[in-house]
């Protein structure tokens, strides 16, 4: 959860221009909107072979599955042989939903296409950069299994993993290449082009405030060069605001509505699958909500932190997400007023709860700077609020409640 709140991703094609503005050798291609712009797109690339891709994300496009049966049997990436092909194939994949192992069972819409030329593949491989949070540093995670679920490999096979980290006081350095085209069994000219690429990407990495960077598969031609044919790209959300034209590629058409309005009022939230509402300051104390929350028998509909310092505008628009999921059968409200004082939520739980008319169950624990003052205002409000004494008092109280309706 805390790693999804902090990433902004991109589609392969945007990663691509990326790739091409740092020097990072990949196929020639062209993203289309339309069944005409993709039959364009193929006719700008030299063929005979074209490969036509499904833009959502989320991974597992080549093996998904398209709920509509219009869209074929094949998956969400298709080679094809002709022009008459690539248009067929953009008239079954675009405005389908494609379902993956990485999206849930109702799938994406799929509103964007990428039409890359076809490549002569001699070897599949792995390459992926990401921040090691256990050594503080860049790590690059290369194996000779590419094309496949890496984290399959990492469990059947952790042999075939190859982690590097990169010291950040000294920089990429070449051996740092050597090593991981050594592992990659790379030979010859094949040993420079990994040094030079590493290298590129390390730059576009720090450069960028990435925080992934996946490359599955990286090819070696059977003309003997290395190419990279995918691109998965997260960017730290904290240094956004110093890359505009990162912020320009967001497609908020690949994001949920509801995570979408929170960040307009600064809250952090994240959809979730059960029917409890939560409202809580702090990440820690948002996780361990949603662990007694599953402790209880329940589960939680949502994450959602507030922040440090809510005032009553923004305790309202959060009562007025969590309302919109229809699945949410109650709401439990948990506050440790620090900087955030009590009286001050009370107040917005009231007044959010006056306007918006809540109907479901509503416990509220408060704890902290001005708690006696913020229990009076909720004992006082009329309001069938349901104070509790602590977290689990909290969580048994809302998860009987919910218990009951069924």
């Amino acid at each position: 959860l805390r790693n999804r709140r902090q990433l902004m991703n991109i589609h392969e094609y945007q990663a691509k221009d990326l790739y091409r503005q740092y020097g990072v050798p990949t196929a020639q291609g062209f993203p289309a909107m339309s069944v005409a712009e993709a039959v364009e797109a193929a006719k700008k690339l030299p063929g005979p072979v074209w490969v036509v891709k499904s833009q959502i994300h989320a991974g597992g496009r080549g093996k998904g599955k398209f709920k509509e049966p219009e869209a074929g049997e094949a998956g969400g990436v298709r080679l094809a042989k002709s022009i008459d092909e690539v248009k067929t194939f953009a008239e079954q994949i675009l405005g389908n939903t494609l379902v993956t192992v990485q999206t849930a069972d109702e799938g994406k819409q799929v509103n964007r296409l990428y039409v890359e030329d076809g490549s002569d593949i001699a070897r599949e491989l792995y390459l992926s950069a990401l921040v090691d949070r256990d050594t503080s540093r860049i790590a690059f995670i290369a194996s000779t299994e590419g094309g496949m679920d890496i984290e399959q490999v990492a469990h059947d096979t952790p042999e075939k993993i190859l982690t590097i980290t990169i010291d950040p006081a000294a920089g990429y350095q070449a051996f740092y290449g050597r090593k991981i085209a050594y592992g990659l069994g790379l030979e010859g000219n094949q040993v420079k082009q990994c040094v030079k690429m590493v290298g590129d990407l390390y730059r576009m990495f720090v450069e960028k405030d990435m925080s992934l960077l996946e490359i599955n598969p990286l090819v070696v031609t059977k003309a003997g060069d290395l190419t990279c044919l995918d691109g998965k790209m997260d960017f730290d959300s904290n240094a956004l605001y110093r890359h505009p034209e990162i912020m320009e590629l967001r497609d908020l058409s690949e994001e949920d509505p509801m995570e979408i309005e929170a960040s307009k009022h600064d809250l952090a939230f994240i959809k979730l699958d059960g029917n409890i509402g939560c409202l809580v300051n702090g990440a820690g104390l948002a996780m361990a909500t949603l662990d007694i929350i599953k402790l209880y028998g329940c589960e939680p509909a949502n994450f959602l932190d507030v922040g440090g310092s809510a005032p009553k505008e923004r305790v309202k628009a959060a009562f007025e997400i969590i309302l919109n999921d229809k699945a949410v059968k109650g709401i439990l409200v948990n506050i440790f007023g620090g900087i955030m004082r009590c009286d001050i939520i009370a107040e917005g739980v009231v007044a959010a709860s006056k306007e918006l008319g809540v109907e479901v169950p509503l416990v509220v624990r408060l704890e902290g700077t001005n708690v006696e003052k913020g229990k009076q205002i909720l004992a006082e409000s009329g309001l069938a609020i349901v104070p509790a004494d602590n977290l689990a008092d909290a969580a048994k109280k809302i998860t009987d409640e919910v218990k009951k309706l069924g």
